[in-house]
């Protein structure tokens, strides 16, 4: 096993945990989440609330070579955290867990932790500073502005 690494990106939401949950529990979360510039394609969305359900992707690593993602849902406790497990795909380990808490602001804190391993052995390391990190925070910067719009609308907070 190489060395794994750790990429976690945080976001404040003015919205109850609940809600800021419950939009990850939204049949079409994962479309919502994929920024259209990705050349990705959900081919089966998970249930995050059965453990055991996979999330199939259809991706292309570095934009060229297709890869088919499969990621398996392994913990499940609404309203804090769910997290998935990579079975199959482009990385040699992924681990992500979602994590949603009370904020002192009367928010939420949305958490995104991933541990992985890039592909590629000696090569995804080097390039890791250079590709990987970059497009994972271009990702989670979507993924989080996504969240909090759906969020954020409405009075219903």
């Amino acid at each position: 096993m190489g060395q794994r690494r750790t990429f976690v990106r945080e976001s404040i939401i003015a919205a109850a945990p609940e809600r800021v949950f419950a939009f990850h529990e939204l049949p079409d979360a994962l479309a919502r989440l994929t920024p259209p510039w990705e050349s990705s394609r959900v081919i089966q969305a998970a249930r995050i609330s059965e453990v055991g359900s996979e999330a199939i992707i259809e991706t292309r690593l570095f934009g060229v070579m297709p890869v088919r993602w499969v990621a398996r849902h392994t913990a499940y406790d609404p309203p804090r955290m769910f997290e998935d497990v990579q079975i199959s795909g482009p990385f040699r380990f992924w681990r992500h867990r979602h994590l949603v808490a009370p904020h002192a602001s009367g928010g939420a804190l949305l958490r995104d932790e991933i541990e992985y391993e890039p592909p590629f052995h000696f090569l995804g390391r080097l390039a890791e500073p250079f590709l990987i990190t970059p497009r994972l925070t271009k990702l989670f910067d979507y993924r989080h502005a996504a969240t909090r719009d759906w969020c954020e609308k409405d009075s219903d907070k």
